[in-house]
């Protein structure tokens, strides 16, 4: 009924119903649905022709008509296809139906048509989504090359009680594809069922609906991941993890594609994608700067890559290569890699790859894409069971030249009048245009006709040097190039003024070690004469017992006694003095005299009592002399005695008793 009120609205023909009657034999028949004839598309020249019954018996037949001619007899099914030259298309005709149920029959209602005009679309199949922003893009295979009208309905997904929401709007079509775009929420899932119908025909019918097509959510952010890299003789073992993205992207299922660039260039191994579903994979790389890529996919689209840069793995004394394979045969599984060094940062963007599987047109541009000059990096690979291994890495120049610069931030501090400190900053490694052998440091004196210019070499791998030797009070140029096997570099220079050499130093050091000989014998003076004020020495004893022989060669020990003397003062003419004093110089050994002089004494008295003979006066006057001389050496000696005396080390008191 839909077809014919469309076919009258359109040409303004008068349909005419007629009812008839069922002619039963048996038992009753139903009649089925006037019969839907059209084209799957404009350029199309079979028909086909559709219809429906609410019960469809398993004997049934169908018989089609075309105005009163039978075309085709249809059995159990409901549509059939006809050839384009087998009916009138270009006319009015009208189609019916005639069913036959065992012994009844029944016929369905005409509908009266122009068949060239009627276009039906197949329902569209295979869509394909895609978010772009918050846009949702539908596309398909278009029925014809021109747009056609859409019609696309949608609901929230997992709420299949929500009613659906119709859009209506027309497709572009480009390259055999229609494109349909919807707005909606980027980050929802959704269902969605799509329609379609024809712009040109004069009688188009709408399609069938497509089926049902879960659309997920934008995979908006890229996968948040971890690594773990652990080195295993030559090889990198790298284990990268990644969280679940979110459930709304994944109603359809999320897919992980993972890239690098190592097996992309198949050194050494083969190039291999992996396709994966889980959070977790592991590769085995080089040591060669590698890119690993990271991308989640889900049926709408996919998330932004997730790029793991892998450094290079490079030897702490790396050094220049003696020997390569770049101009041997290589093995198939052998691979070269050469990575231009930029400011000592490696990527895998600026690398040579060289295999063993490259013909030999190829080797030879390979050689020549290596720059004279420039410094790289040299990894040498193979691939053993199926991983990457790294056997040999250094540094390589195709062809050495000098440096196209000095040395950089050359300054000259700390100036003396004898030395001066220097520091600068390494030749940039990109302008170095090969291996640093030394660097060449000169100093010339400005004012000088004399003396030429001095240089020496000194290690490339200093970056601070302390000149020593240098005059007082003079200036000097001072310069420094870097030296490759290709020569000499340019100079970076700087000019110094040593100091004016200080005399007052040299008094200085000379007065230090002056008071550095003086201030000890000072010191042990200051401290002998205290040690005397403080503890007088002891005076050696008179008698000296070590002139005694001893028993046993050994010193004896004897019993130490004490003597009281008394000292008596003799006036008596009958008491001679020399007896006395004779008995204590013995005691005291304190007495100066002799025994020439005691003798001499006596001879005195004898001599005086022989005067004292000749006369009174002589003799009285000789007397008195002789007692004052007497008293004058008893006084002497009572003063004497009066001092301690020592004994084996021991003091003793002496007692003195006075008339």
């Amino acid at each position: 009924m839909e077809t014919l009120k469309c076919w009258l609205s359109l040409h303004g023909y008068t349909v005419v119903f007629t009812v008839l009657t069922m002619i039963s034999k048996g038992s009753p028949c139903e009649a089925p649905s006037s019969p839907e004839c059209f084209r799957r598309g404009a350029n199309k020249s079979m028909y086909t022709c559709e219809w429906s019954m609410n019960k469809t018996e398993s004997d049934v037949t169908f018989d089609f008509y075309l105005n009163e001619t039978k075309i085709e007899s249809i059995k159990k099914n409901t549509s059939a296809k006809f050839h384009g030259e087998r009916l009138i298309k270009l006319e009015t005709v009208y189609i019916w139906l005639e069913a036959h149920v065992g012994n009844s029959s029944c016929t369905s209602l005409k509908s009266y048509v122009v068949l060239a005009d009627i276009v039906k679309y197949e329902a569209p199949q295979k869509i394909e989504t895609s978010w772009v922003k918050d846009n949702l893009n539908l596309s398909w295979k278009a029925a014809e090359d021109y747009a056609a009208l859409a019609e696309v309905r949608f609901r929230r997904h997992g709420h299949p009680n929500e009613s659906w929401v119709n859009t209506l709007n027309s497709t572009k079509t480009n390259a055999e594809t229609s494109v349909y775009q919807v707005s909606l929420l980027s980050n929802s899932a959704y269902q969605v069922q799509i329609r379609q119908k024809s712009t040109l025909a004069r009688n188009p019918l709408w399609s069938d609906w497509s089926p049902v097509v879960d659309v997920p959510a934008e995979l908006q952010e890229k996968p948040d991941f971890t690594k773990t890299t652990a080195l295993e003789n030559g090889t990198r073992k790298v284990t990268l993890f990644w969280k679940p993205m979110p459930p709304a992207t994944a109603v359809t299922g999320v897919t992980y594609s993972l890239n690098d660039t190592q097996s992309s260039r198949g050194c050494p191994c083969v190039k291999r994608i992996h396709h994966i579903k889980n959070n977790k994979q592991t590769f085995y790389f080089s040591y060669s700067p590698v890119n690993v890529s990271v991308i989640a996919k889900n049926t709408a689209g996919h998330s932004p890559p997730a790029v793991v840069h892998l450094p290079a793995e490079i030897a702490a004394d790396l050094k220049a290569c003696n020997e390569t394979l770049l101009d041997r045969q290589l093995k198939r599984k052998t691979c070269l890699e050469w990575y231009e060094l930029h400011n000592g940062d490696l990527r895998p963007e600026n690398v040579i790859t060289l295999t063993g599987r490259h013909k030999k047109k190829e080797k030879k541009r390979i050689k020549k894409d290596l720059k004279d000059f420039v410094r790289y990096i040299y990894y040498e690979h193979r691939c053993e069971d199926g991983k990457p291994r790294t056997v040999e890495m250094c540094l390589f120049y195709k062809k050495e030249d000098a440096p196209l610069t000095e040395p950089q931030e050359f300054n000259a501090f700390g100036e003396t009048h004898c030395s001066v400190n220097l520091s600068w900053q390494g030749i940039p490694s990109e302008e170095q245009r090969g291996f640093l052998t030394h660097y060449s440091l000169c100093r010339e004196k400005i004012s000088s006709q004399d003396e030429l210019r001095e240089c020496h070499n000194i290690s490339d791998s200093l970056l601070k040097y302390r000149l020593e030797n240098l005059t007082p009070a003079t200036k000097y140029i001072i310069s420094l190039a870097g030296v490759t096997r290709g020569g000499e570099g340019p100079k970076a220079t700087v000019t110094i003024n040593t100091l004016p050499e200080k005399t007052f130093n040299v008094w200085w050091s000379l007065g230090l070690l002056l008071l550095f000989f003086l201030f000890p014998t000072m010191c042990a003076f200051i401290l002998k004469r205290i040690k005397i004020k403080i503890f007088p020495p002891v005076p050696t004893p008179v008698i000296d017992f070590n002139s005694y022989p001893t028993t046993n060669q050994e010193m004896q020990v004897r019993k130490e006694e004490v003597h009281e003397l008394t000292l008596h003062v003799l006036l008596q003419e009958d008491k001679t003095v020399p007896e006395e004093t004779e008995g204590m110089t013995v005691l005291g050994g304190e007495w100066n005299g002799t025994d020439e002089d005691m003798d001499n004494e006596r001879g005195d008295s004898r001599m005086s009592g022989d005067i004292s003979d000749e006369g009174p006066d002589c003799s009285d006057d000789a007397l008195r002399n002789s007692t004052e001389r007497e008293m004058k050496d008893l006084q002497q000696l009572e003063n004497e005695f009066a001092m301690l005396i020592y004994r084996n080390g021991l003091v003793f008191d002496v007692k003195t008793d006075s008339p």
